[in-house]
């Protein structure tokens, strides 16, 4: 029978085309530097792209579908083999996958004439994943992850409905395609990073020595938690100003951070690549504990600012941390985060930091936003420069 490794070896192609995390991750990376260096030059009016969102819905649906599409493409043609035990998607067909991706990006920005081609061209990639996502798991008669691909599929939808709302002439960066989208970003985050975030800390408590470990995952609490996180989910996407929405982020966001504290987080502080994870998980309870506190009057942050700690915070720093660590581990590199990583860790909650206080001290928020800006690329454009190494390249044992 063949395995991975042999179908790997069997590849004499381009390296970045062995597995589902190296072009997509890479890809991501890039993307995300490159498009936040092209929206702070469009705040300052020096660039102007001819597609058909408006700038603000540009800068949302770049980094919520584009960046995070890629980032769950990468996560699970990686992760379904695991799961499954059949073989990854490799080689070209990898390669078709990651250039379906790419051309969404190219046909969003120069949208301006054709917008409905466009959206065609975008909404290919999220519908060719999931169906090859799909396959793997029924083919491997997977159920348990079946959920995940239902939020493949909200997300696909989330998108589609974003550039529908962008076609009527409304403001899709706060529509109900981008709360759809960012919701089931966000329940991605509570679903397999709650099942990721205590196993990798329990595994590396273990080993390091006796102590409290992890509640284990997705007991009666975890359960309770994200049903909770869903219902207020779906009334943010229905009702985003109802002070029940509030009312239910508030509790929502108090589960999750209970949740969090459960998993021993505060015993990793020895190793960033553990802690990050933490970190990363964090911004679930307090974006909705922000949220909520805007919804219900007393929040200092503003709207914007608030939903930023779920997007540039909860994506953004997890995504990340699930990067940096799947990059090292399928290169065969130690699980331990170099000065590299932890300075694109700190850039990158200095950028969230920076976004929240620009909706704080809004007469400095432009100030606020470049730093973030700056901060955003640096951390990215640091993760492609510090790891594009080991995606670009096999290491020597892997060569044929």
């Amino acid at each position: 029978m063949t395995t991975t490794a042999e179908r790997m070896r069997a590849w004499t192609g381009p390296a970045i085309l062995t597995y589902g995390f190296r072009p997509f991750f890479f890809g991501a990376s890039v993307w995300a530097a490159l498009a936040m260096v092209l929206w702070l030059a469009m705040l300052s009016g020096r660039v102007a792209l001819p597609t058909a969102f408006d700038p603000v819905s540009w800068h949302a649906h770049e980094f919520l579908f584009g960046y995070l599409g890629a980032v769950v493409a990468g996560f699970l043609l990686t992760a379904v083999p695991n799961w499954t035990g059949r073989l990854p998607i490799t080689g070209w067909r990898l390669g078709g996958l990651a250039l379906l991706w790419l051309a969404g990006r190219i046909a969003v920005a120069v949208s301006a004439d054709q917008p409905a081609a466009a959206a065609a061209v975008d909404l290919a990639f999220p519908l060719v994943l999931a169906a090859a996502i799909g396959r793997e798991i029924v083919a491997g008669r997977n159920w348990r992850n079946l959920v995940v691909l239902a939020m493949l599929a909200v997300l696909a939808l989330g998108n589609g409905l974003f550039h529908w709302e962008a076609a009527r002439g409304d403001h899709a960066a706060q529509g109900y395609g981008l709360r759809l989208g960012l919701s089931a970003g966000v329940m991605m985050i509570a679903v397999i990073g709650g099942r990721i975030v205590p196993s990798f800390t329990r595994n590396w408590l273990v080993r390091r020595e006796p102590g409290r470990l992890p509640t284990p995952p997705m007991q009666g609490f975890d359960k309770v938690a994200l049903l909770v996180m869903l219902v207020a989910l779906l009334l943010w996407v229905t009702l985003p100003l109802s002070a029940a929405t509030g009312l239910a982020l508030a509790v929502a966001g108090a589960l999750h951070a209970i949740r969090l504290a459960r998993w021993a987080g505060h015993r990793t502080a020895a190793e960033p690549l553990v802690t990050v994870l933490h970190a990363g998980y964090a911004f679930v309870p307090l974006g909705a504990l922000a949220l909520a506190a805007e919804i219900l009057g007393v929040g200092p942050f503003g709207m914007a600012a608030a939903q930023h700690l779920w997007t540039g915070g909860a994506i953004g720093l997890m995504t990340l941390a699930v990067m940096t660590r799947a990059s090292l581990g399928h290169t065969g590199q130690e699980l331990h985060a170099g000065s590299g990583t932890v300075a694109i860790y700190l850039a990158l909650v200095l950028a969230v930091l920076a976004r929240t206080a620009a909706g704080v001290w809004p007469v400095a928020g432009l100030l606020f936003l470049d730093i973030a800006g700056l901060a955003w690329t640096c951390a990215f454009g640091g993760y492609a420069l510090v790891y594009g190494r080991l995606l670009l390249r096999l290491p020597p044992a892997k060569r044929i």
